[in-house]
């Protein structure tokens, strides 16, 4: 909500701005208004700022889903209206009251949302069955799929062990999302789909885990994962630093 409300306020100002502007006076003074290569420039930056509201909002994901001509109404409203932004009854004289924009947005991104997570649910759901039939994957009591490649040395990751590993993390459209070399954390703190392949495997052990997103980051998502999506990673372990718990004193 704190993000909506900055940028609410800077448009205001933005818009404010543009009020006190026009067209050429038949009063001679000595100032000149904007050139055209400045109004050019002064409307392009105020496109990258409303485009930065959208992406960074996860309003749209492009100009496609947004009414133009609803979107030109509500400058040219705003440019009317008359009084402050902050008086009461400001509001009024719009279509849609701006105080509500938060209630409204909210709104639009939940359903959004839960209709990205319906369709993420029903694709992972096909592919995962089609895949556990396949003569080199393998599935756990969890729903985790694995194909191994190498097993590695006898001693399996544990829990609490500190992994050094190589990988590459794409979507179900083959979307890259992550990718690191020579990466180290400890198995148990990253998400369950991980610790959990990561205790099949040995150092120089290789696999492709296919991860459903309830082992994943489920319906919530994150701001690179969309929700329900299954993460399938390519895993390389390079060194596995066993744990050893600190002696009683």
């Amino acid at each position: 909500m704190k993000a909506i409300k900055i940028f609410a306020a800077a448009l205001v100002a933005t818009f404010a701005l543009s009020c006190t502007t026009g067209t050429k006076s038949n009063v001679a003074v000595d100032a000149e208004l904007p050139t055209a290569a400045e109004v050019d420039s002064v409307s392009y930056l105020i496109g990258v700022n409303f485009g930065s509201f959208l992406k960074g909002n996860n309003f749209a994901e492009d100009l496609n889903e947004i009414n133009m001509a609803e979107l030109k109404k509500g400058m040219q409203d705003f440019l009317k209206a008359e009084g402050s932004p902050y008086d009461a009854d400001f509001g009024a004289q719009f279509k849609i009251d701006p105080n509500k924009m938060g209630q409204i947005l909210n709104g639009y991104i939940t359903k959004k949302q839960n209709y990205k997570a319906a369709v993420n649910l029903a694709e992972e759901k096909a592919f995962l069955a089609k895949n556990a039939k396949l003569e080199n994957v393998d599935t756990t009591a969890s729903g985790l799929q694995y194909t191994i490649i190498s097993e590695g040395a006898e001693y399996k990751v544990a829990p609490q062990d500190t992994v050094w590993v190589n990988y590459k993390g794409t979507l179900l459209d083959g979307t890259v999302f992550d990718e690191n070399d020579s990466t180290q954390f400890i198995a148990n703190r990253v998400i369950k789909g991980w610790t959990e392949g990561l205790g099949l495997l040995g150092e120089g052990g290789k696999a492709t885990l296919y991860i459903p997103s309830e082992l994943a980051y489920g319906v919530r998502g994150n701001r690179s994962i969309e929700p329900n999506s299954t993460l399938i990673f390519d895993v390389e372990v390079l060194k596995v630093g066993k744990f050893v718990p600190k002696e009683e004193k």
